[in-house]
């Protein structure tokens, strides 16, 4: 049985994943797998320099690099760092409100209190790591 609430949740991912669909059929990387051929005749790439092969050296049109933005490391772990915060105060809140007697199923406290957990431990550990790599590159003879 469904409540109203994972029905309404249910429809937001199923409107989502619609929406990643239209985009993904709009992009020129799904319209450029059709077009290879077309893009290959127009370059004078029939086979092996056959027919559409012009004299002279072939020239790439409209090709550049893609351009994608490499997140920074500072922002990267501050991102991190508030979404085990988020779960963190997501579990104390759900605790919370178990507490005081509202309709909250335990077994949805426990996962969220072992997840907060598990998120701890986890950052503890990369920062741990991190720490000891810091502390083996500073003690490198030079």
């Amino acid at each position: 049985m469904i409540d109203p609430t994972s029905a309404s949740s249910i429809q937001s991912m199923m409107e989502t994943i619609r929406s990643y669909q239209s985009q993904a059929a709009s992009t020129p990387n799904a319209a450029g797998m059709a077009n290879s051929a077309s893009s290959a005749q127009q370059m004078g790439l029939n086979g092996l320099g056959g027919a559409g092969a012009s004299s002279g050296a072939y020239q790439a049109k409209n090709i550049s690099a893609p351009t994608t933005e490499l997140p920074n490391f500072t922002d990267s772990v501050r991102n991190l760092l508030n979404k085990v915060n988020d779960v963190n105060v997501n579990s104390e809140k759900m605790a919370d409100a178990y507490q005081r007697g509202e309709d909250i199923p335990l077994t949805d406290v426990v996962l969220g209190m072992q997840k907060a957990s598990l998120s701890f431990e986890a950052t503890l550990q990369v920062r741990n790591k991190v720490l000891k790599a810091y502390e083996d590159i500073m003690n490198m003879p030079v």
